[in-house]
C-alpha cells in the first residue's frame, strides 16, 4: 500500500514538473532575456561599480597624504552620481544611440524606449544600460590620479561633466556603438581604448597644464595610508572580473576564459613590478605589488576577450616592467607630477594591451593562439594596423579636447587652489573637514 502512494506522488511530481518545462522553455526562447545572461551582466555591473565605490576611491586616497584624503574621496563619490544623471540624460545616447560614425544621436534621451521588454543582444537595455554606465565613472574616477591635490572641486565637477560628453561619449561610440572605429575591426574587449587611453592621457595633458604640486620633486610626497591602498586594490582585483569577463555580456565560455586571462595577467604584472623594484632599489614594496596588479589589470582588458592565458601571461608580465619603467621615467626623467601615475599605468598599459590584442588574438601561434582576429581582418599585420589606428587616434582626440576643456574650465572657475589651500590641504580648503582626527 505505502509503494503505491508513492509511485502515485513520485508521479504527480515529475507530471507537475512537466507541465512547468515547456513556461520555462518559453521564457527563454520565446523572444525574452536570457536569463543566465542577464543575471550575470547584474552581477557583473555591481562589480564594476564596486571598482569605483569603494575601489578606486580606497587605493587613491591611500596614496595621497593626509591632509588630502578626503577631496579624493570626495571626487570619486561625486563622479559617481553626477556621471549616472548625465548619462541618463544625454550620455547613454550620446554613446549608443542611433547617430552616425562619429556620435549617437539624442533618440535614446532620459532613456527613451528603454524599458522593461526592450532588449540589447539577450539581456534588457536596462542592465545594458547600468553596465555601461559603470565604466563611464570610473574613467573620469581615474583621471582624478593625475591632477590629485591640487584641483578646485568646482573645477573638477564642470571638467569631469565636459569630458565626459566630448571625450567619453564619442570615443564609446566609435569602438562599441557602431563607430567607425569598431566597423573597421577594432579589438578593444572591455576598454583599452575607450577607458584606459582616454583616462591616461586625460590624465597626462592635465598635469602638464596644472603644473607640479607645490615641492614636487624635491619633497617626498608618500601614499599616507598603504593599508587603504592595498584594501583599494583587493577590490579593484575583485571588480576587474566584471570589468572584463561582464563584457562578454553572456555567461558563457568567452565569459570564462576573460576572468581566467585577467586573472593571471593581474598575477603577472605584479610580479613583473616587484622584481625590477627589487633588482633597481634591493627592496620589493607593497606599493609596487599593488601598482603592478593595476597595470597587469589595465593592460589586459583590451585584449581580454581575444586571447588565451600563455598570451596573458605574456601581456602581464610585460606590463609589470613597461609600467614600471614608464613611472621612473615620467616622475624621474620628464619630472611631470603626474601625481598618481595614471598615465604610465593607465596610458601606457592600455596602449600596450590594445596591440598585444592585435598578436596575440591569431589563431596560428600555438600555446600563446587567441580567438581570431576581427570582422573581415585575416592577417596579424591587417589587425595590427586597425589597432595602431585605434591608439593613435584616441591618443590624438583625447590630448586635444582634454586641453581646450582645460583652459575653458580654467577660465570660467580657475583650475588650482591657491599656495595656501594646497599647502594646507584640500580636506579643509574644499570641504571643511578632516579625514582623520586623532
Amino acid at each position: 500500500m505505502m509503494s503505491q502512494i508513492s509511485k502515485r506522488t513520485s508521479s504527480l511530481f515529475f507530471g507537475l514538473l512537466g507541465m512547468l518545462a515547456p513556461v520555462a522553455v518559453w521564457a527563454q526562447d520565446g523572444g525574452g532575456p536570457n536569463f543566465g545572461n542577464t543575471a550575470w551582466v547584474l552581477t557583473s555591473t555591481a562589480l564594476v561599480l564596486f571598482m569605483t565605490l569603494p575601489g578606486l576611491s580606497l587605493f587613491y586616497g591611500g596614496l595621497v597624504r593626509t591632509r588630502n584624503v578626503l577631496s579624493v574621496l570626495m571626487q570619486c563619490f561625486a563622479i559617481t552620481c553626477m556621471v549616472s544623471l548625465l548619462w541618463l540624460i544625454y550620455g547613454y545616447s550620446l554613446a549608443f544611440g542611433t547617430g552616425n560614425d562619429w556620435i549617437g544621436g539624442f533618440g535614446k534621451m532620459f532613456m527613451a524606449g528603454v524599458e522593461e521588454s526592450s532588449l540589447t543582444g539577450d539581456i534588457p537595455e536596462t542592465v545594458f544600460s547600468m553596465f555601461q554606465l559603470t565604466f563611464a565613472i570610473i574613467t573620469p574616477a581615474l583621471v582624478v590620479g593625475g591632477f590629485a591635490e591640487r584641483m578646485k572641486f568646482s573645477a573638477m565637477l564642470l571638467f569631469t561633466g565636459l569630458w565626459l560628453t566630448l571625450v567619453y561619449a564619442p570615443i564609446a561610440h566609435w569602438v562599441w556603438g557602431g563607430g567607425w572605429l569598431g566597423q573597421m575591426g577594432l579589438l578593444d574587449f572591455a576598454g583599452g581604448t575607450v577607458v584606459h587611453i582616454t583616462a591616461g592621457v586625460a590624465a597626462l595633458v592635465a598635469a602638464l597644464v596644472m603644473g607640479k604640486r607645490h615641492g614636487f620633486p624635491e619633497t617626498a610626497m608618500l601614499p599616507h595610508n598603504m593599508t587603504m591602498v592595498v584594501t583599494g586594490a583587493g577590490m579593484l582585483w575583485v571588480g576587474w572580473y566584471g570589468f572584463n569577463a561582464g563584457s562578454a555580456l553572456a555567461a558563457n565560455g568567452n565569459a570564462g576564459m576573460a576572468m581566467l586571462v585577467t586573472h593571471m595577467s593581474a598575477a603577472a604584472g605584479a610580479m613583473a613590478w616587484i622584481a625590477a623594484e627589487w633588482v633597481k632599489f634591493g627592496k620589493p614594496s607593497v606599493l609596487g605589488v599593488a601598482t603592478g596588479m593595476v597595470a597587469g589589470l589595465g593592460t589586459i582588458t583590451p585584449a581580454s576577450g581575444y586571447v588565451g592565458p600563455a598570451g596573458a601571461l605574456i601581456i602581464g608580465t610585460v606590463a609589470g616592467f613597461a609600467c614600471f619603467f614608464a613611472t621612473q621615467f615620467i616622475k624621474r626623467v620628464l619630472k611631470i607630477d603626474d601625481s598618481l601615475d595614471v598615465f604610465p599605468v593607465h596610458g601606457v598599459g592600455g596602449t600596450l594591451g590594445t596591440l598585444a590584442a592585435g598578436i596575440f588574438a591569431s589563431t596560428e601561434l600555438g600555446v600563446f593562439k587567441g580567438q581570431g582576429f576581427g570582422p573581415g581582418i585575416t592577417s596579424m599585420g591587417q589587425q595590427l594596423g586597425v589597432q595602431l589606428v585605434g591608439v593613435l587616434a584616441t591618443f590624438a582626440y583625447t590630448a586635444i579636447i582634454t586641453f581646450l576643456i582645460l583652459k575653458l574650465v580654467d577660465w570660467v572657475v580657475g583650475l588650482r587652489v591657491s599656495r595656501e589651500d594646497e599647502i594646507g590641504g584640500l580636506d579643509i580648503a574644499l570641504h571643511d573637514e578632516r579625514g582623520y582626527d586623532l
